[in-house]
């Protein structure tokens, strides 16, 4: 039975291109037909990945890779990604540059599929599927958002395209639940998040003994862990990453101070202003020149 030792040094899933060369692995089928049907929740039979680059018809695009994008059954199209990381973004706007992209990938995929001499009704439906390690919406207590065409009542309109976004920073509470009684999104947003973290390997163990698939997964990440090729790729985007964050502090740092020394300038000058405003009004009415020095010699 696999198991992940103590001392196991593992990459974490929750890298964007760990998650995408562990689900593409070609020993990988099984995991990644359970993942899909864990977000589907229906099973799924067959995978099918294909290129992710979708083509792009105007050289002025942008050019979208995606993580995983596969069909499924032969039909619909799946889109597997995993979000690392995320750009700080505006109070009043929060994490909408994310949803945005989510949308924009969710519907270019869905109109990429050839619709010559095919009904509108026959197309298949298209899902946008991100794994996140940051909260998107702090205010909604799910772990899981199933987003899609609805009327304001809830009824279902369209499901054509279909987003679903999985919060993995809200996932600690499951961790105090028996492994058993966990869904198979549970599970694998589980093992995704915390498989790499020692002070929860006996509950990853317990998952992997309890579903074979995990223990299929399990085996091909500590695989890939030991890859000192994936290691130094690793290491190299974990201090890109870090080399971006203090980059954007220093330059936030550096726009307060701007900040500070500006409002200095702006406060001596509008001082200056107002005095001047004050001396004229005083030899408008005839003040003399001596009152007004020993006017301003006092203040």
């Amino acid at each position: 039975m696999v198991q992940i030792p103590t001392d196991a040094d593992l990459l974490p899933p929750s890298d964007d291109h760990i998650f995408k060369t562990l689900l593409t692995n070609p020993n990988a089928g099984a995991v990644l037909k359970s993942v899909i049907s864990a977000v589907l929740e229906r099973p799924v039979l067959a995978v099918q990945i294909r290129n992710n680059e979708l083509p792009v018809s105007d050289d002025d695009e942008k050019n979208e890779r995606l993580d995983v994008n596969c069909v499924v059954d032969g039909g619909d199209q799946v889109d597997v990604e995993m979000q690392a990381s995320h750009r700080v973004e505006r109070s009043d706007d929060e994490y909408l540059s994310f949803i945005n992209k989510s949308v924009y990938y969710l519907t270019d995929l869905h109109s990429s599929q050839k619709s010559k001499g095919v009904k509108y009704r026959d197309m298949v439906r298209t899902y946008q599927v991100t794994f996140c390690t940051h909260p998107v919406f702090p205010d909604w207590p799910e772990f899981v958002s199933n987003i899609s065409l609805r009327r304001p009542t809830g009824e279902l309109v369209s499901d054509q395209i279909n987003m679903v976004i999985v919060e993995m920073s809200k996932l600690h509470a499951l961790l105090k639940r028996p492994p058993e009684s966990l869904t198979w999104l549970e599970t694998w947003s589980v093992f995704f998040k915390f498989a790499p973290e020692p002070e929860h390997r006996d509950f990853i163990n317990k998952i992997i003994a309890l579903k074979e698939e995990v223990a299929m997964a399990t085996e091909l990440l500590m695989e890939i862990s030991q890859d000192e090729h994936e290691r130094a790729r690793n290491r190299s985007r974990r201090m890109a990453e870090h080399d971006r964050y203090s980059d954007i502090a220093t330059a936030e740092e550096r726009g307060e101070i701007r900040g500070e020394i500006r409002g200095e300038i702006r406060g001596v000058i509008k001082g200056k202003i107002e005095g001047m405003t004050e001396i004229l009004d005083l030899i408008k009415q005839g003040v003399s020149t001596d009152e007004i020095l020993r006017k301003f010699s006092s203040q």
